[in-house]
């Protein structure tokens, strides 16, 4: 148990609203990025909730030339009807995956399937917000992305030439489980989130996740260089993934990406993002040869209760911690955070010239 501070949705909102305002961004940007947040924290996701969202920006985005403030989406020609083909010009990333997602969806009502590519785009921070969001409304959903930088050292390799670069899937088994089961993760250990989250908790990293300016492994979350790709060569691998989709979109080096000094000093390169994301229709990939005389919803719960047999029943599925944290959330009324975040938040408020009244938050143990 611990000590955590409820903060009301509408306060949270209105508190990244303005801190993001204060940055230059017009009222849809602000409001994209205030229930990207919610979304995140209301799901318990605290490597990318407001606090990184901000980082971000301050270190890679408005400031530093990443990202820029009431950017306009260019919806580029494509000879394929179930593909988008998008520059974002440095939009920022969560108003751009929001708007990129539900085109998927409508793309996918109409054929099936619907695919958005982005060039230019700016970091969306946790792409299972953007694929549980989807699930919901009864999508399978994809997202993959290139990190901000390249901080991951490639399995094998000394010097970090690899984003974190994730992978988020959701599948819409609510019915089945109550839940979208979402596979949402860092193709390294650990995301630089994480490792900011414990530089703040003043806590150790675990084993055999990242390396000190010298390439030797690291506990202490502020020496962290470089991070290592989880699970060695196939870590490695699903992140190569990622730089692979967007080298096809259009992506830079991944050594450049967002490093702003270096790119001026190379004429005709580039430093941004790219985005991948995919929606399906349920309905669009039945085959209609289900066992037993069951449907396709039937079938999915057949097929997670056969897994979860067999003395498995207590085995966790993923998006299941997403879906307790949102429990938990709705059981307080509120975002929950810690007192290291919400002396964050205080700052956030100071900058942002908006009232903080801290007192005002109720605390409870989780």
């Amino acid at each position: 148990m611990a000590t955590n501070y409820v903060m009301p949705v509408p306060m949270h909102n209105a508190l990244v609203s303005a801190a993001f305002a204060k940055l230059g961004y017009d009222a849809s940007e602000c409001d994209a990025a205030a229930r990207f947040c919610e979304l995140a924290s209301w799901h318990g996701i605290k490597t990318h909730n407001a606090l990184k969202a901000l980082h971000l920006d301050e270190h890679f985005g408005s400031k530093a030339g990443g990202c820029a403030p009431r950017a306009t989406i260019e919806k580029l020609p494509s000879k394929f009807k179930a593909v988008q083909r998008w520059n974002a010009h440095r939009k920022l990333g969560q108003a751009t995956a929001f708007d990129a997602m539900a085109t998927c969806m409508k793309l996918a009502d109409e054929f099936g399937v619907g695919c958005v590519a982005v060039d230019n785009a700016f970091h969306y921070l946790w792409g299972g917000g953007y694929v549980i969001d989807a699930a919901k409304k009864g999508y399978i959903a994809y997202t993959c992305c290139t990190a901000a930088l390249a901080e991951v050292v490639p399995f094998g390799g000394k010097f970090p030439t690899l984003g974190t670069n994730p992978h988020s899937w959701a599948f819409p088994t609510q019915d089945a489980v109550g839940f979208p089961i979402c596979v949402d993760w860092a193709t390294s250990t650990v995301a630089m989130g994480r490792v900011q989250q414990f530089a703040r908790e003043n806590k150790p990293l675990p084993p055999a996740c990242a390396v000190d300016k010298d390439g030797k492994e690291t506990t202490d979350p502020n020496k962290v260089a470089a991070l290592l790709p989880f699970g060695a060569h196939k870590g490695y691998g699903l992140s190569l993934i990622d730089e692979l989709y967007a080298a096809y979109i259009g992506g830079s080096l991944p050594t450049l990406r967002n490093r702003w000094d270096q790119v001026k000093s190379k004429p005709g390169e580039k430093g941004t993002c790219c985005f991948f994301f995919q929606c399906i229709r349920a309905d669009a990939i039945t085959a209609d040869d289900f066992a037993a005389g069951r449907d396709q919803s039937a079938n999915v719960k057949a097929v997670i209760d056969d897994i979860r047999g067999h003395g498995n029943e207590k085995v966790m599925l993923p998006g299941e911690p997403e879906a307790r944290a949102a429990t938990l959330s709705e059981r307080h009324g509120g975002l929950l955070f810690t007192p290291a975040e919400i002396d964050a938040f205080a700052d956030v408020a100071k900058e942002a010239g908006v009232k903080f009244d801290r007192a005002a938050l109720r605390s409870v143990d989780v």
